[in-house]
């Protein structure tokens, strides 16, 4: 299948550089079958039956970004993506992305509070094995993390943020991601009382989203494209809730590209969904053969040539799909990030 299949114009006008005030007031597209609906995401209960289950990813952000110099002066950028090796809380190694000239091994790159870190070994695609090095012996790493650290926002996004609340679901609380879960940034507290007084459950499992969130795909046959591993886990009470649910004659509906493939890959491993935990690396395109029940799919509008927007296409159809996003285009929808909802229905 060619990568050119899934590219589609957007000119930089529509890319959202900020969140909406408040988050549920975004716009929402609900797309069932050929009909399109406009709404609003604060009507979302609207569409949801008592006893239906939303299911979230509860990964929280971390402050993974940070910025130092080389002995020569040069300015290096580092985001961590996760942990390899750690020796105490004073020393640690970590996978990271580098942006920076003449990076090898044995670097040494100067950190605010006196923290240097070393590049150990250079592994793919700007990705080095790095070692963080205590300056005085007596911050701890996830001191000085959230001391000196930034949320590491995707390229597109162009302004700082007011607060990092902006980039953080209001019900994030397991740390481990390098991007936010983006559709779940458009739930506030009314948006959760409207659907607890509709008797609409809730359901939560954890995926920390890992670099691929920042890489295109770049083989003309995404069959060849290889996803990076992420690591998921859902407890026994939660995967009962959706489970229940099916079994009852309920919907089903995953909040988020990363929630669903959380589900489709324990229901592929298991044959049914059941506490897990573990790493995936599941890439989703069309072809592909839905088995976890998932009936509905809350998502924001993706970028071209991207394995979200392969991700929506196998749930709900290519060609609907960039239909969508054409009409998105024309009724001033707001794209990525921060942009406006779809909400697809799927047909089982």
């Amino acid at each position: 299948m060619k990568l050119s299949l899934f590219d589609y114009h957007l000119p930089k006008e529509f890319i959202a550089q900020e969140p909406v005030r408040p988050r549920d007031l975004s716009r929402l597209m609900v797309l069932e079958r050929d009909e399109i609906i406009h709404d609003r995401f604060y009507n979302l209960s609207r569409y949801l039956n008592k006893g239906d289950v939303i299911v979230f990813n509860n990964t929280k952000v971390m402050k993974a970004r940070l910025k130092g110099k080389k002995g020569s002066g040069g300015v290096v950028e580092l985001t961590l993506l996760s942990q390899l090796e750690s020796h105490d809380s004073q020393e640690q190694v970590w996978k990271c992305l580098l942006k920076g000239k003449k990076l090898k091994e044995n670097t040494i790159i100067h950190l605010p509070g006196g923290w240097k870190a070393k590049v150990l070994s250079h592994l793919k695609e700007g990705m080095f094995s790095v070692q963080f090095i205590s300056g005085n012996g007596k911050e701890d790493f996830s001191s000085f993390l959230k001391k000196h650290g930034h949320l590491p926002l995707p390229p597109y996004i162009k302004r700082k943020i007011k607060r990092e609340e902006e980039y953080q679901t209001i019900f994030a609380k397991e740390e481990g991601s390098v991007a936010a879960p983006t559709a779940g940034l458009h739930f506030t507290k009314r948006v959760f009382r409207s659907l607890e007084k509709k008797g609409v459950l809730m359901a939560e499992l954890t995926l920390h989203v890992g670099p691929g969130t920042f890489f295109p795909v770049k083989t003309e046959e995404i069959e060849k494209h290889k996803m990076h591993t992420e690591w998921y886990t859902i407890d026994t009470k939660n995967a009962e809730i959706i489970k229940s649910c099916k079994e009852r004659g309920g919907r089903v509906i995953a909040v988020g590209t990363t929630t669903l493939r959380v589900l489709e890959t324990i229901s592929g491993k298991h044959g049914e969904l059941r506490e897990d935990s573990g790493f995936t690396e599941l890439f989703i395109y069309p072809g592909y053969s839905f088995s976890s029940g998932v009936n509905a799919l809350i998502t924001n509008f993706h970028l071209p040539k991207s394995t979200l927007l392969m991700l929506v296409s196998a749930f709900f159809g290519r060609e609907r799909i960039l239909r969508a996003y054409e009409e998105g285009k024309r009724k001033g929808y707001r794209f990525f990030s921060f942009g406006d909802a779809m909400m697809l229905w799927r047909e089982i």
